[in-house]
This record gives C-alpha cells, sequence and structure tokens, in this order.
C-alpha cells in the first residue's frame, strides 16, 4: 500500500504525535524533553504549528525555537552536542518513512536538516556568548 503524503494540519498532528513517542521513550535525549515540557498536549499543537508553517505557510506558531533550545542547553549544563542534535534528525526522518511519502514529506526531511542545523549553531553561540567556548 502506498503512503500518502502530508497533505493537512491532521497529517502533521500524526507525525508529531508519532515523532515525539519516539523522542520521548529515546534513552539518549528522550530526558531532555520529558524534564523540561510539563504540558505535552499544549505542546503538541505548538509543534503542530510550528510544522504547519514550515510546510504550508499557515502562520500560528508563536516562539522562537533557536532562543528556547539554546535556554534548555543552558539550562541543562550545555550538554547538548550534534550526537543529540543526530538521534533527533534520525527519529524524524524515520517517522516520516513510515507514515508518509512524496514532496511534502521530502520537504519536512530537508526542514528539519536545516533547523536541527540551526539550532545547533544557537546553541553553540550562546555558549560563546556565556565565555563557554
Amino acid at each position: 500500500m502506498e503512503k500518502p503524503d502530508i497533505r493537512n494540519r491532521k497529517d502533521i498532528s500524526t507525525l508529531v504525535h508519532n515523532f515525539y513517542e519516539k523522542v520521548r521513550a529515546d534513552a539518549e535525549i528522550g530526558h531532555f524533553f520529558n524534564k523540561t515540557i510539563t504540558n505535552w498536549p499544549e505542546h503538541m499543537e505548538k509543534l503542530t504549528d510550528f510544522w504547519e508553517m514550515n510546510l504550508f505557510f499557515v502562520h500560528r506558531y508563536k516562539g522562537n525555537p533557536l532562543e528556547v533550545h539554546a535556554k534548555l542547553d543552558k539550562d541543562m549544563g550545555n550538554t547538548i552536542t550534534d550526537y543529540h542534535f543526530g538521534i533527533w534528525l534520525r527519529h524524524w526522518i524515520s517517522t516520516l518513512d513510515t507514515h508518509f511519502s512524496g514532496p511534502n514529506a521530502e520537504k519536512a526531511k530537508q526542514r528539519a536538516r536545516n533547523i536541527s542545523t540551526r539550532m545547533f549553531i544557537a546553541i553553540f553561540e550562546q555558549r560563546k556568548r556565556d565565555g563557554l567556548l
């Protein structure tokens, strides 16, 4: 059976929920999320907004993910590395490949690659500003 492409917010929500189920259970990166996110239903809506903006240019998302992740790294003792982003990205691509196929699924993979790189850079720029590098 051929997998559908990502077509709408409902598909994005399916992607986000399945992805974070994997991430939260991951022994190496789950703690970053499980220790800091206290309202998962609200967070899942925000993440769905974020990906809807990135894939379909629907502007519901409010926030600054680069700033949030730089703060998270600081709160976690500056322990987030490219290794952790690699695990995150592998889970994202695996979840996409499990549920979807098509141009929007490929766009979601590429956007995640770009976003993870930008977040990683933001974290290290913050460490530099904090005098840690």
